[in-house]
């Protein structure tokens, strides 16, 4: 019998033998493994290396670029292209936007030559073997990765981006790599690069983000659509704290700096949320002239177009626009819900069903989409998005009351399921509202050299992309009565001269057409006044005797002085009481004439247009008034301006300096036939501006609803933030006008002259044709002239 240690002594020697034997084939095979990988893997190198593509032009990197429009103080207010990028040198991109980068996606950058060898054959292995990519991109990959190829995980595409990595490493310096990288990556949102990406998503250039907001962008490479903060705020958060901690480790910040980051509050700019300067009518006519230019290069050259439109102007011009249409509003019968909808019980479904009626009917602006979750007499509770509930009692209902009666029909019915406006109020309460039908205009420019410095198309560009400003042909009622004065004034009326506010009929003989019986807007006839108070009250009775006088062909020719045409101002009488057809854009140019002394300017808009190294393309300077540009006379002008700043003092629109506290404020309400367009036309010897308010189908606004109801409000509101720190401005009197009593004169028309009186017996009346009357016309005359 064998002893058992004898056993365990042959055993031994022998496992120990067998564990070799195993751990040399393991090594072996391993070996051969690794050996063939790379054989294969240089096989495929020598096999592609032919045909990769020719990356020499990346050393003067020139992506696509959109174009990009500014203000005269350089403050974005459009971009147009595929990718909204912002291309930023290196040097300009702040430390902290670099370190949160290197940080999560390739801390040693600098130190690498490009590729990690290791996790570039982990990851060919595993797509290899069709299991989960493991990849170990670095940036100079990534970049190859996204100028060159797609991100298909195969083999093949492995193998190029190996091969372009190593050529870029060996072409571009670490800094051009990173500054592609930095530029080129997309972030979501359609932002290209991390310039993009912080105006996008906190509203701030590159420069001023903190290391806070650098985290979270920096978490955006990985996958913008989960780590989106305006979508996904929880895992962009979450993503964003990774990142903070990774920089730490890093050291490319402190312990304090970490904390700080960390607990920072981000302001996440609202993924709805327009431009706040609201110059989209702007951008658009903007972008039309460039591409007219440059064509398809308009969207991918990188032009930066600088315009003449001052921000503060833009922005007080677009808010008083809209609050006086939704003044208007709050005056109309209440149309109704947009839409109802069937509304599960509770629970998320409930909350998918009222967001996703919700992302079909969007905020427009100020005016927000809810739907309602409780409705009766007293109260209603809506829901808005993002789960704010809203509560509506009191004076926030009265828009509405006729949707909250028991009687209400079906189609205007408040109930559960209902989608409705809402807005806030003055003092921070609800109430709700609709969606304007009406439509409005307000554009603002220099009378001295014609540059635009405001102008708002439309109530909304996103809900009515027609241009009211450029392309709305529009009677221009009684705001164009100061052309027909200013024709006369040349035929020896002035001021003093006394016109018979009486009624008028025109038989069918002389209208070649129906009689026409004009009336006055209030119906009534005041007898004898001054041209001054006729013009100041807008009696259209003197309007009508003035043109009939003169001669509409006359003054047919002379409103085209003014940049009017005159085929869309046939030579009738009605051309008297602005039945023509103007645009707003025109009746700006046409009262800056009278503001600058009488020159005719042409509105322009684009100062210099710049490609994105800065090289100057195209420069305009303001033109400067000249002789060749007079519409009409100096003292023409200066006359005119007397009387309509007698309107803003006395008349139609008193409210102007009533208002505003200033004298040096002129203009002119218009009012069309059956109250159908509303205008106010005037202006600062430092600004011209126009407003106009109707439908684009034309119909009745309200009986009562006029020009210096509805649109002088607009622009009085305008005119409290344009003018701030304006100095008073009155013109002087230019030679051959004189003053005579409490009158102006043209010189050679103060010994009786001109025209002292119309309409004050049965024939026209010109001192020639009457002087048997004088004395009984010089009592009048004294009656008047005070």
């Amino acid at each position: 019998m064998s002893d058992p240690q004898d056993a365990v002594k042959t055993t031994k020697p022998q496992k120990r033998h067998w564990a070799l034997v195993s751990l040399f084939w393991l090594v072996g095979l391993t070996a051969a493994g690794v050996v063939s990988v790379l054989a294969l893997v240089a096989l495929a190198l020598a096999m592609a290396y032919p045909n990769l593509p020719d990356i020499s032009d990346l050393s003067d990197y020139r992506p696509k670029l959109p174009l990009r429009i500014y203000s005269a103080e350089s403050d974005l207010i459009g971009e147009f292209g595929e990718e909204r990028r912002k291309l930023t040198p290196i040097k300009e991109i702040p430390k902290a936007m670099t370190d949160a980068i290197l940080a999560v996606e390739d801390a040693r950058f600098y130190q690498h030559g490009g590729v990690d060898y290791i996790g570039v054959i982990r990851a060919g292995l595993a797509n290899v073997g069709r299991v989960k990519s493991q990849g170990a991109s670095t940036i100079t990959m990534q970049v190859a990765r996204n100028v060159y190829l797609t991100s298909e995980k195969t083999f093949t595409r492995k193998i190029y981006e190996i091969l372009l990595t190593f050529k870029l490493e060996h072409l571009l310096t670490k800094d051009q790599i990173l500054e592609i990288y930095m530029n080129q990556i997309f972030l979501g949102n359609r932002a290209y690069g991390f310039a993009a990406a912080a105006e996008t998503y906190f509203g701030k250039p590159l420069k001023d983000i903190s290391i806070a907001e650098a985290a979270m962008l920096a978490g955006l490479p990985k996958a913008p659509s989960a780590y989106n903060p305006i979508s996904n705020p929880k895992r962009a958060k979450a993503r964003q704290q990774y990142i903070i901690d990774r920089m730490l480790e890093n050291g490319f910040i402190t312990e304090a700096e970490a904390e700080a980051a960390r607990n920072e509050e981000l302001k996440v700019k609202n993924g709805q949320a327009a431009n706040p300067i609201h110059a989209e009518y702007v951008a658009e006519m903007v972008r039309q002239l460039v591409f007219s230019q440059y064509g398809d290069e308009t969207y991918t050259r990188g032009l930066n177009v600088f315009t003449t439109l001052k921000s503060e102007q833009q922005i007080a011009a677009y808010r008083a626009l809209r609050r006086g249409i939704m003044d208007f509003e709050r005056r109309q019968v209440y149309r109704g819900p947009e839409k109802f909808l069937e509304l599960p019980a509770k629970g998320q479904e409930l909350e998918d069903a009222i967001d996703e009626a919700l992302d079909e009917h969007p905020d427009n602006g100020d005016v927000m989409a809810a739907v309602v979750l409780e409705a009766d007499a007293k109260h209603i509770k809506a829901q808005r998005q993002g789960g704010e509930i809203v509560e509506i009692t009191g004076d926030g209902l009265k828009p509405a009351q006729s949707g909250l009666s028991d009687k209400a029909p079906p189609n205007i019915k408040l109930r559960k399921g209902a989608l409705i406006r809402v807005a806030k109020t003055a003092k921070g309460t609800w109430e709700i509202t609709q969606l304007p039908e009406v439509e409005g205009a307000f554009v603002a420019l220099d009378p001295r050299d014609g540059s635009i410095k405001a102008l708002v198309g439309g109530f909304d560009f996103n809900k009515n992309k027609f241009n009211h400003v450029t392309q709305a042909w529009r009677q221009p009622g009684s705001s164009f009565k100061p052309f027909i004065y200013s024709a006369a004034l040349e035929k020896g009326f002035g001021p003093a001269t006394v016109v018979n506010d009486a009624p008028l009929f025109f038989d069918a003989g002389v209208t070649g057409g129906q009689p026409w019986e004009p009336k006055n807007y209030d119906g009534t006839f005041e007898g004898p006044m001054t041209l001054r108070r006729g013009l100041a009250k807008s009696k259209n009775m003197i309007s009508i005797r003035v043109l009939n006088s003169i001669g509409a062909p006359y003054a047919q020719e002379w409103i085209t002085r003014f940049g009017f045409e005159a085929d869309k101002h046939p030579a009738y009488l009605t051309m008297a009481l602005g039945a023509g057809a103007v645009t707003p854009i025109q009746m700006a140019s046409a009262y800056s004439v009278f503001a600058n002394g009488g020159y005719r300017v042409n509105p322009w808009l684009i100062t210099k247009i710049s490609e994105q190294r800065g090289k100057v393309l195209v420069e305009t300077a303001p033109p400067v008034l000249a002789d060749t540009e007079r519409a009409i006379d100096e003292r023409n002008a200066f006359m005119m301006s007397s009387f309509l700043q007698e309107i803003t003092r006395s008349g139609t629109a008193a409210r102007a300096q009533a208002t505003l506290k200033r004298p040096d404020l002129y203009g002119k309400t218009g009012t069309t036939n059956d109250s159908m367009d509303a205008w106010f036309a005037g202006y600062q010897p430092t600004l011209t501006a126009v407003t106009w308010i109707g439908y684009d189908t034309p119909r009745k606004l309200g009986d009562r609803e006029t020009g210096g109801g509805l649109s002088l409000p607009v622009w009085i509101s305008f005119m409290e933030t344009a003018l701030k720190g304006v100095p008073v401005s009155e013109p002087t009197a230019p030679e051959g006008v004189v003053r005579l009593g409490n009158e102006w004169y043209y010189e050679e028309f103060i010994h009786g002259a001109g025209v002292s009186t119309l309409g004050l017996s049965d024939k026209p009346e010109t001192p020639a044709e009457a002087p048997a009357a004088a004395d009984e016309k010089k009592k009048i005359l004294d009656l008047f002239k005070n």
